[in-house]
C-alpha cells in the first residue's frame, strides 16, 4: 500500500467494529501498521477465549499465535469486515477446544517414570493451602452468573482491559463495561468470603 505522508490513517477517530473494519481492509491492501493495530486490540479477546477454554500460558499463546496466522490465510476472504471480533472469537474458541482435547487426550506417564522426573513444584503444605484457595475462588467465580464470569474472562490481563473488543464481543455498550465488571468482583470477592460460593 502507498501511504502519502501526513495523511492520517483510515481508522483514526473510528472505534469498535469500525475502526477494526477499516483496519482489515487496510491490511488487504499491504498496510502491515493496520494489521499491527488489529493484533494489539484484539489480543486480549483472542488470548482470554483461549485461557477460558482452560488452556496454560503456553498452550493460550500456540491458540494465540494459531488464530493470527488464520487471520492472514484468510485476509482476503472475509465477507464482512465489520463482523472480524466475531470471527476471531469463533476462530479462538475453536482452536482452543481442539488443543484442549489433544491435551487431555496425551498420554500419563506411569508411575515409575513419574518418580524419576525432578519436581519443580512447591512443598506439600504450599500446595495444600494454594489449591484450597484456588478452589475456594473457583467454586466463589463459577457461582456468578454466566455473563459476568464471560465479562471477567474478557477483562483480564495483566491487569489491563480492552474495553472497546470486549463490548463489541458482549454487545454492550463500551461505557457499562468498567460499572458492570465492578459489581460483578465486587459480586465474586462476596462468594469468596463466604466461602461456600453463594447461591
Amino acid at each position: 500500500m502507498i501511504s502519502v505522508v501526513g495523511t492520517d490513517p483510515p481508522w483514526n477517530g473510528l472505534r469498535g467494529a469500525e475502526r477494526h473494519a477499516a483496519c482489515l481492509l487496510a491490511a488487504r491492501e499491504g498496510d502491515r501498521t493496520a494489521l499491527g493495530v488489529i493484533v494489539a486490540e484484539l489480543s486480549p479477546l483472542v488470548w482470554h477465549i483461549a485461557r477460558g477454554v482452560g488452556l496454560d500460558r503456553a498452550a493460550a499463546e500456540d491458540v494465540t499465535q494459531q488464530v493470527w496466522l488464520s487471520l492472514l490465510r484468510n485476509l482476503h476472504s472475509l465477507t464482512e469486515p465489520r463482523a472480524l471480533v466475531g470471527w476471531l472469537g469463533i476462530t479462538a474458541k475453536r482452536e482452543a477446544v481442539r488443543t484442549h482435547k489433544r491435551t487431555v487426550a496425551q498420554v500419563e506417564l506411569t508411575p515409575e517414570a513419574a518418580d524419576q522426573v525432578v519436581s519443580s513444584e512447591p512443598m506439600p503444605e504450599t500446595e495444600l493451602l494454594r489449591g484450597e484457595r484456588d478452589r475456594k475462588l473457583w467454586k466463589a467465580f463459577h457461582a456468578l452468573s454466566q455473563r459476568c464470569q464471560e465479562l471477567l474472562r474478557l477483562t483480564v490481563l495483566d491487569g489491563r482491559a480492552e474495553y472497546t473488543g470486549v463490548a463489541e464481543a458482549m454487545k454492550m455498550p463500551r461505557g457499562s463495561i468498567g460499572p458492570t465488571r465492578g459489581r460483578c468482583l465486587k459480586n465474586l470477592r462476596d462468594r469468596y468470603e463466604d466461602g461456600d460460593g453463594g447461591t
